[in-house]
């Protein structure tokens, strides 16, 4: 690979990153290139991209986006896989799981950046699958706002209700 072909590729993946919020470092290390080829796959189904790239070319492209942390720097040890993901956090850790069914706990989480909060090695892969997305979030908040004027107005209108038996009640009483 020729020198103008590198800064072609770190100039690529700047603009990924720039462009997605969400990555994840993986290591896919002993997968065969159709095991490899399948997880592409999958990550397509679900609307995330997953490419296999040397390290230096994944921290190059950090430095020149200005987004080279220490944590995910320290991570780019060996065989190195990255997942964008533009809309949801969570979907490259739900990907990663399912897959893991099928092969034995591969790919291995090295890293993650989601919305610049960084999360380091294996054991986050659970918590982040269980992250919500800003959607899921803000449609919690509204439905949370929204209880209890719900709560109110069902209990303006049972007492209604209420009312009315009681007032006819007393009217049979004479």
């Amino acid at each position: 690979m020729t020198k103008e072909e590198k800064g072609i590729i770190i100039d690529q993946l700047a603009e990924k990153f720039t462009e997605n919020t969400h990555y994840y470092i993986t290591d896919a290390s002993g997968l065969s290139v159709e095991q490899i080829n399948q997880f592409r796959r999958l990550c397509f189904k679900s609307g995330i991209e997953y490419g296999v790239y040397k390290n230096t070319l994944i921290r190059k492209a950090l430095e020149k986006n200005g987004t080279a942390k220490e944590e995910i720097v320290n991570a780019l040890r060996g065989f190195s896989g990255v997942i964008f993901s533009k809309e949801s956090g969570n979907v490259p850790a739900k990907v990663m799981r399912e897959y893991r069914k099928k092969v034995d706990g591969k790919p291995v989480l090295k890293a993650a950046s989601i919305d610049s909060d960084i999360f380091v090695g294996d054991g986050s892969l659970n918590m982040l699958s269980e992250l919500k997305s800003k959607n899921e979030l803000i449609g919690e908040i509204i439905s949370l706002l929204q209880s209890p004027a719900k709560n109110v107005l069902s209990a303006l209108l049972s007492g209604k209700q209420t009312v009315a038996g009681l007032v006819k009640a007393l009217e049979e009483r004479k």
